[in-house]
């Protein structure tokens, strides 16, 4: 699970607030059993960062839709998919350079492993911005792990299940890209 948060950072960040649910997709870095993250002063969820609000966050893996015709043996249609979801209860951190440090830290491990830009410290727009975004961090309360991957099939099956993942993925978002671009 913790390898699902590392690949795919941006979370849906869902909390409710009188009845009414509030959801933001944000990166979110997994460090010593927390999620860290950064909201901007203006979402409503981040009212919710001093009550120490419960927060459920999802992160989302590659999926797709899985035709019988790629199995070896006779099976039905079906959705194969990667899922993360947390529980946890949410707190602002205040400090500013901790603030500046993560946002700094977070910017090196999405930019990795081979960075092509470096957020500097004493970049005068990271400072002028530093007041308009708060730091958070998430204890997590509960994990669960929702993988379907065909892992109940026959080996064979297994492996074009996996391959039909990898292939369809890298389709679909061509084609989504190629539709609306």
């Amino acid at each position: 699970m913790i390898e699902v948060i590392k690949t795919y950072p941006l979370a849906t960040v869902i909390s409710v607030e009188n009845n009414q649910p509030l959801i933001s997709h944000l990166p979110l870095i997994y460090e010593d059993g927390k999620l860290i993250g950064h909201i901007d002063i203006y979402n409503p969820q981040a009212q919710l960062l001093n009550k120490h609000a419960d927060v459920t966050v999802l992160f989302s893996g590659p999926d797709c839709y899985i035709s019988p015709s790629i199995y070896n043996s006779t099976q039905l249609p079906t959705w194969n998919y990667i899922k993360v979801h947390i529980k946890g209860t949410v707190e602002a951190i205040e400090s500013k350079s901790a603030l500046k440090q993560s946002l700094i830290t977070m910017t090196e491990f999405l930019e990795a492993p081979n960075p092509k830009y470096t957020l500097e410290p004493d970049n005068p727009r990271l400072d002028r911005n530093l007041d308009y975004i708060k730091m958070f961090k998430i204890t997590i309360t509960d994990w669960e792990g929702k993988f379907k991957l065909s892992q109940d099939k026959k080996p064979s099956d297994i492996q074009n299940a996996r391959a039909e993942l990898i292939q369809a993925h890298q389709k679909s978002i061509q084609h989504f890209l190629d539709k609306v671009f």
